[in-house]
């Protein structure tokens, strides 16, 4: 079993540290807030640290899972940041979704060190890191991505090498595009549905056992007939998300125009006090009948 800092008990990394405790290895964690850290530690176990650069110390492993690229730079590059302390050969992997450039930022800061990185975003929400049931995309050498693997399928379902560093992180820029178009559809179906005074049960029957299924259709339909939102992947995460797919692919040449529109659809539902709400209350700026 390893010896492994964890850094951001959060919404995701809360549970994904849990299962890495479970599993039999040694856990240093830190949060900026100390409550959270400490309440972590009294259900699991490990060491509480005061710093990143503390939590890191002796490690084998460190993994983090922020928020921001602000956030990842200042606990790993910052004056406590645990690439500091981090010992020739140990292994970084970071879970937060941030841009490639810092990604590939932190992959050449760590080959200078002796580290190894790979920027491991995920996907499958709270529930699947809550379930161990996480999808991870992953950048970076092929040895520290098998060294990373061992590590993480303690929670994930589906590991994946999709390529070089910051290649993890431009592939989970494809998924939240992606979850983007289908949110917006399955929002204007449902209106379409309601308008139609269609029983909403009977349509969700009928169409999601075919071509127009989608895990947003089997997870979110029902809610968004309730109106219910307070869960899940929070619209504030998702504009940052689309806003680091928008400057990528300034950078790359490709066009977003389905991206960029509903991005500013969501910054609607972020003026209908609907930031810290599930993704699909994209529904709510649409009329009802």
């Amino acid at each position: 079993m390893a010896h492994i800092a964890f850094i951001g008990l959060g919404t995701m990394g809360g549970p994904i540290a849990g299962h890495l405790a479970k599993a039999g290895h040694d856990l240093t964690v830190y949060n900026r807030s100390i409550g959270k850290t400490k309440s972590w530690a009294e259900a699991y176990g490990g060491t509480v640290a005061t710093s990143p650069v503390k939590a890191a110390e002796g490690a084998d492993v460190v993994i983090s899972c922020v928020g921001t690229d602000d956030d990842l730079s200042s606990i790993t590059l910052g004056r406590d940041g645990a690439f500091r302390a981090m010992k020739p050969g140990s292994l970084f992997i970071d879970h937060t979704t941030v841009s490639a450039r810092i990604a590939r930022q932190l992959f050449v800061e760590g080959e200078s060190r002796g580290i190894h990185s790979v920027d491991a975003p995920v996907s499958g929400g709270q529930a699947g890191a809550q379930n161990g049931k996480l999808s991870i995309m992953c950048g970076g050498s092929e040895p520290a991505v098998a060294a990373a693997r061992i590590v993480m399928q303690a929670y994930a379902a589906r590991i994946v090498h999709v390529g070089s560093a910051g290649a993890g992180q431009t592939t989970k820029m494809v998924n939240q595009i992606c979850i983007a178009g289908v949110v917006q559809g399955l929002a204007e179906a449902m209106r379409f549905a309601q308008a139609a005074d269609l029983d909403l049960d009977a349509v969700f029957e009928a169409i999601s056992g075919g071509a127009a299924q989608s895990w947003q259709m089997d997870h979110r339909w029902k809610t968004m007939a309730q109106d219910s939102f307070d869960f899940g992947f929070a619209v504030d995460w998702m504009r940052k998300d689309l806003g680091l797919a928008l400057d990528e692919a300034r950078s790359n040449g490709a066009t977003l125009p389905m991206a960029a529109q509903v991005d500013q659809f969501y910054a609607d539902v972020q003026a209908m006090d609907g930031g810290r709400q599930d993704t699909s209350a994209l529904v709510r700026r649409i009329t009802r009948a």
